[in-house]
């Protein structure tokens, strides 16, 4: 699952973070293999702005599922940085660590300014994403400016320790294309850029040279998923998030509307059309509804992991959604064996 940390109208975002907290906790029990945490800045709706403090604290309230980022906007940060992070978070809770990496900002041009994101920071994505491995891995040649530079904690010669394993993030064939190049595992953001999905998997696939990591390509596809006791219920329940994203788009976010909210809207025609399109590409109604829909989606794409997401207003109908889920696929104490 991937969690934004949602602060509904009505919220704080303390409490959104312990409701992250308890949502951690509970889909560990149900089964589910990997929860990741998203970077957004300047988003009033969203409390995962810090990635790697939220896994530390995620991390501590677990013990078995893994934990990542979804991803880590690299470009607003330097490599040697989230080596450091990232080195301290498998160092802490080893073999549970994920480090998914975008080119994104993930935040508005002002905001993205103020992270101190250079110009041209995106067309260097490739290189830091080599140097942050290299980092990882105590790895520059002989002769390059970061010879004899260690990320600490790190592997620092000892091999046997491992690091987290890297992952590229794309809602493009960018990134598809890149992963596949560097022989690196890839996570596709269906669930905000679902018509390009079978493109990117398909250049991702094209692309992939095997490596150290993979020898094979393994993907990823991450879709909204709302499941309820009834599907009119995980329609009225998807409304927030599709008004969320309409304000977004218009730059005025702020927190989650409620449901009630959501469905009193005074849409125009306009509007009403970007709400269904939107909702459109969601996979929503009861458990087993949801179950089939996962199953087509993951047909349709040869997805090697499918990971959901849910921007629910209340922590209460969001921890229901996963359990539903959870049960209609009986993944209650079950755990994959995937890497």
């Amino acid at each position: 699952m991937l969690d934004l940390a949602p602060v509904g109208e009505g919220q704080t975002p303390g409490e959104a973070l312990a409701a992250t907290t308890e949502l951690a906790r509970r889909v560990e029990e149900w089964g589910y293999h990997r929860l990741w945490v998203a970077e957004h800045h300047g988003m009033p709706g969203v409390a995962s702005s810090s990635p790697p403090v939220l896994l530390a604290h995620l991390a501590a309230a677990t013990s078995t599922i893994r934990l990542g980022s979804g991803g880590v906007m690299l470009p607003n940060h330097a490599p040697l940085i989230v080596a450091e992070q990232f080195g301290t978070l498998h160092a802490l809770h080893p073999g549970r660590i994920d480090l998914g990496l975008g080119r994104a900002p993930g935040t508005d041009p002002a905001t993205a300014s103020a992270l101190g994101r250079p110009a041209g920071s995106a067309e260097e994505f490739p290189q830091h994403v080599a140097d942050l491995a290299r980092f990882l891995d105590d790895a520059f040649p002989p002769g390059h400016r970061y010879a004899g530079l260690r990320a600490v904690p790190g592997r620092s010669g000892a091999p046997q320790e491992g690091r987290p394993p890297i992952w590229l993030l794309g809602s493009s064939g960018f990134s598809a294309q890149l992963a596949g190049l560097m022989g690196l595992p890839f996570a596709f953001a269906h669930h905000f850029a679902g018509g390009g999905t079978l493109e990117a998997l398909e250049l991702y696939r094209e692309a992939f040279r095997p490596s150290e990591t993979l020898d094979k390509p393994y993907a990823m596809v991450s879709v909204a998923a709302i499941a309820a006791d009834s599907a009119q219920r995980a329609r009225w329940l998807a409304g927030p998030a599709a008004l969320s994203m309409m304000r977004l788009r218009r730059g005025q976010p702020g927190r989650i509307p409620t449901p009630e909210q959501a469905a009193q809207y005074p849409y125009t025609p306009a509007e009403q059309d970007f709400i269904d399109r939107w909702l459109g590409n969601f996979v929503l109604g009861d458990g087993e509804e949801v179950r089939r829909g996962l199953a087509a989606l993951r047909d349709r794409t040869d997805a090697d992991e499918l990971m959901i997401t849910a921007l629910i207003h209340g922590p209460e109908d969001r921890r229901r959604s996963y359990e539903l889920i959870a049960q209609a696929h009986g993944m209650a104490g079950l755990r994959s064996n995937t890497p």
